[in-house]
């Protein structure tokens, strides 16, 4: 009788174990929530047409647990460093390497990783292999490459189960400001500044450079948009907030502040797009110089 006892529980225990190793299983599988996969046999990007066709590979190439945020208005994943170093040392043909952004190991949409080295175009979602001693260690998914004009379509990296999904695991960042960097990203064509007059005060924008020129209203418009690695812009109102946004750039960056002529009156009773007075100018090139950078005032010639 005790034998017989003993053995039921053996048996039930095991029964146990199966059940929650099996409901275990499943629970992970549910839950992995965003992930971006290799294909399975290294489908080329320009045979990725059907997802629902597409194998993956067993375990994602980035996961939710080796994000640290994810940027929504840059599409920045800032990652641990293994993970990062995983990704600068993928071997990253120059047609390109194709992966898919997964919820739940369901495929949400396709893209590629590419290298800067290459001179194919590609018209998806890629994400540009890093150089591994790159200080930021971040990704972005961006559209296209070389560049945004080569992208067709919709653009996909909004889609609501993804950005969900990051956001619970409490990983999303609407976007940043720029109180929210140590640093601002290095610029190939330095900085622009702009400044105005307006409702009794001085407003400034900075901005990455171009070589294109800036209407006024963009330079006016409130919405900032700071990426840790790429394009930046921000408006602040006011001296200090300019001085506190100079702090933030590289030693050594290039800055030039510009006016856009003629100075015309607004409606609010302030000018265009002009200098402030010599002192305040004066004032603000030598603190921007203090802090080593290579700073210059642009007039313009009337």
């Amino acid at each position: 009788m005790q034998k017989e006892f003993g053995f039921s529980v053996a048996k039930m225990v095991i029964l146990i174990v199966c059940v929650l190793l099996m409901t275990g299983s499943c629970s992970s599988s549910k839950t992995e929530g965003f992930a971006i996969y290799l294909t399975k046999g290294d489908i080329a990007p320009e045979q990725m047409f059907a997802l629902s066709q597409v194998e993956l590979k067993s375990l994602p190439i980035i996961s939710l647990s080796d994000i640290i945020t994810y940027n929504a208005q840059t599409h920045e994943i800032k990652l641990t460093a293994d993970a990062f170093a995983r990704i600068a040392l993928l071997e990253v043909p120059v047609q390109g390497k194709s992966f898919v952004v997964c919820v739940d190991r369901k495929p949400i949409y396709s893209g590629a990783f590419w290298t800067p080295i290459s001179s194919i175009g590609y018209d998806g979602v890629t994400i540009w292999k890093p150089l591994y001693s790159q200080a930021t260690k971040i990704v972005t998914l961006e559209l296209g490459y070389p560049s945004s004009t080569f992208y067709a379509g919709e653009d996909p990296r909004n889609n609501p189960e993804v950005l969900r999904s990051i956001a619970q695991a409490g990983k999303l960042l609407d976007k940043l400001s720029i109180t929210g960097v140590d640093q601002l990203p290095d610029s190939m064509k330095g900085y622009e500044l702009y400044s105005w007059f307006e409702d009794s005060q001085w407003y400034f924008t900075l901005i990455t450079g171009t070589n294109r020129n800036k209407t006024s209203e963009e330079i006016r418009t409130s919405e900032d948009f700071v990426s840790e690695t790429g394009w930046v812009k921000i408006r602040m109102s006011g001296v200090d907030a300019l001085e506190a946004a100079l702090r933030k750039l590289p030693k050594g960056e290039d800055v030039v502040w510009l006016a856009m002529p003629p100075p015309e009156p607004t409606s609010a009773g302030g000018f265009g797009i002009t200098l402030p007075p010599s002192p305040v100018t004066n004032s603000i090139k030598a603190y921007a110089s203090s802090l080593g950078l290579n700073f210059t005032v642009q007039t313009p010639e009337y």
